[in-house]
């Protein structure tokens, strides 16, 4: 097969399945992987497709492909997300604020969960589309360029009509006394919103941000019904978390 020909079955093959991976491509078109990773780099240089490590994908996924390991922390979240996971049940409404851990949440729904997630973020946005029963409802507003999130009047409105099951929602910095905190004042109204439109409120805390705070108050302890961390829900630092009411997974 030549060159040209190889290239139009990858590009083909990328059209329909949004991504493809080297090693398989080399046994269908009975090339080496090296032939294939060249194959890949033209593309990619070309515009045509985004190389990442193992094989490609197509253009439009750049909204949420990441480095995996520019990722502060992934490791800990990942545990995060694991553990968030047995919340979803069969049916529910679900809204899923931004960031790189609730990321990592919704790359792990499984499959044969049906659930309606309503979300700010592009990059989950994006992610989602690969979810056979998802059904995935972006709230529009105002792009936030640098975090890929909408804010703004119209995402207050939006949300505040929806009665979701559960809020899952990532934090900039919480504290026994001061509560949830952001780092910018339009996302921390919008998560104030989720909290009020949910009947059950998951944060998700990485160990870095216990016990710090940030500039704009989002809610007390009280108003959040389940902490997940990447550390042992007995640790010690937790402790005071619990004294408080909220749940530790």
């Amino acid at each position: 097969m030549l060159k040209e020909e190889r290239q139009n079955y990858i590009l083909a093959k990328i059209r329909e399945l949004n991504k493809v991976k080297s090693n398989e491509l080399a046994v269908e078109l009975g090339v080496s992987e090296d032939t294939i990773r060249r194959d890949l780099n033209q593309l990619s240089h070309n515009g045509l497709i985004l190389k990442v490590h193992g094989g490609a994908l197509s253009t439009h996924q750049k909204l949420y492909h990441y480095n995996e390991s520019s990722v502060f922390n992934r490791e800990n979240k990942v545990i995060l997300a694991k553990k968030v996971v047995p919340l979803l049940k069969d049916g529910m409404t679900v809204i899923m604020g931004g960031g790189t851990t609730n990321l990592e949440v919704s790359r792990l729904i499984p499959d044969n969960i049906k659930l309606t997630i309503y979300t700010y973020s592009l990059s989950i946005a994006m992610q989602l589309t690969e979810h056979p029963n998802v059904d995935v409802i972006i709230i529009g507003g105002k792009l936030h360029k640098q975090a890929l999130v909408t804010v703004g009047v119209n995402v207050v409105k939006l949300l505040s009509k929806i009665k979701a099951d559960l809020c899952i929602m990532g934090t900039s910095g919480i504290d026994v006394d001061e509560g949830i905190t952001e780092v910018g004042y339009e996302v921390s109204f919008v998560k104030r919103i989720m909290i009020a439109s949910s009947r059950q409120v998951v944060a998700l805390v990485t160990a870095d941000k216990l016990n710090t705070t940030q500039r704009y108050p989002v809610c007390d302890l009280f108003e959040i019904d389940k902490m997940i961390t990447d550390l042992d829900p007995n640790d010690p630092v937790l402790i005071p978390y619990a004294k408080k009411g909220v749940e530790i997974l």
